[in-house]
C-alpha cells in the first residue's frame, strides 16, 4: 500500500506526468521506511498503460458489492459491552494515580 500511496501523490502532483521508480522510492524513504525496489518496479510493471481513473473507478465498483456490516448486536451484547468499557474506564483511572504517585505527571 506505501507504494501505491506513493505513485497515487505523485500522480497527483503531477497528473501528465508518469511516477519514475526513483521519484516513488524518494516519497517512500521519507516517510522513514526502507524501499523494496522490486516491490516498486512490479508496481509500475502492473500500472503500465492503464489510467489511475479507470482503475479507480473499477474498484470503487467492485468494493460496491463486497458486504461491510454485521448482523446487529443483541441487546444482552451491549450490555455486555457497556460494562466491559466500564472495567476499561476504571483501569486507566488506576493507571493514572500511579503515574502521579510517582511525580510524572504530564503539567508537573
Amino acid at each position: 500500500m506505501r507504494y501505491i500511496a506513493a505513485y497515487l501523490l505523485l500522480k497527483l502532483a503531477n497528473a501528465e506526468a508518469e511516477p519514475s521508480a526513483d521519484a516513488i522510492a524518494k516519497v517512500v524513504s521519507a516517510g522513514g521506511v526502507d524501499v523494496d525496489n522490486e516491490r516498486i518496479a512490479k508496481l509500475l510493471a502492473a500500472l503500465e498503460g492503464k489510467s489511475i481513473e479507470t482503475l479507480i473507478a473499477e474498484g470503487s465498483s467492485k468494493l460496491a458489492s463486497v458486504p461491510s456490516g454485521g448482523a446487529a448486536p443483541s441487546a444482552g451484547a451491549a450490555a455486555g459491552g457497556a460494562a466491559a468499557a466500564a472495567v476499561e474506564e476504571k483501569k486507566e483511572e488506576s493507571e493514572e494515580e500511579s503515574d502521579d504517585d510517582m511525580g510524572l505527571g504530564l503539567f508537573d
